[in-house]
């Protein structure tokens, strides 16, 4: 595995190292020893699939605090989609800062989020789907979650968001003086 660290620090694209042959390629996904050496949580305590029927459809921005902070490890395995993460470290020099990255099922990318990091996604076609290795159990007196269109944050999501759950329309908007604006 090729690991690419972002502007967000502890915030890792994961490319892969294929090992060509006639018959196509072989790459590792995962390793827990490869996470380790990167100082990165090999912990795996579930494992999710999300599938989105349309083009435009958003899936976040979603995170827990802790004792149950996750960290996730996602992949595109059909389709494409931007995938965004936000910094909610407030002792972090990144904090609410974000980053947007493709995954798709042709570029085999995946993108760690480390914990305290708010996740979330936009369906680019239709028939996404999308894995999450997640380090934690889903705990919901801990879950917490971010406006996709909060104007603090300012994350322009690449096309129009045609589908969003309820909940995810409805978080609150983040504070000014959260930012200390």
């Amino acid at each position: 595995m090729i690991f690419t660290e972002t502007n967000l620090p502890g915030a890792f694209i994961i490319d892969l190292e294929e090992k060509p042959d006639h018959r196509g390629f072989f790459a590792r996904t995962f390793c827990a020893q490869e996470f380790i050496d990167h100082g990165l949580k090999p912990t795996v305590a579930q494992c999710n699939l999300s599938f989105n029927h349309k083009k435009g459809t958003l899936r976040g921005m979603h995170y827990q605090i802790l004792p149950a902070a996750e960290t996730k490890l996602i992949r595109c395995t059909q389709g494409a989609i931007y995938d965004v993460i936000v910094d909610m470290r407030p002792e972090s020099p990144t904090y609410l800062s974000h980053i947007g990255v493709e995954l798709t099922a042709e570029n085999h990318r995946a993108l760690y989020v480390p914990e305290m990091f708010a996740h979330g996604y936009q369906a680019l076609t239709d028939g996404a789907e999308v894995v999450y290795q997640v380090g934690e159990f889903y705990t919901p007196g801990y879950e917490r979650g971010l406006r996709y269109n909060d104007p603090i944050l300012g994350i322009n999501w690449p096309i129009t968001v045609t589908e969003i759950s309820e909940k995810d329309r409805n978080w609150e908007l983040l504070e000014s003086s959260l930012v200390g604006v």
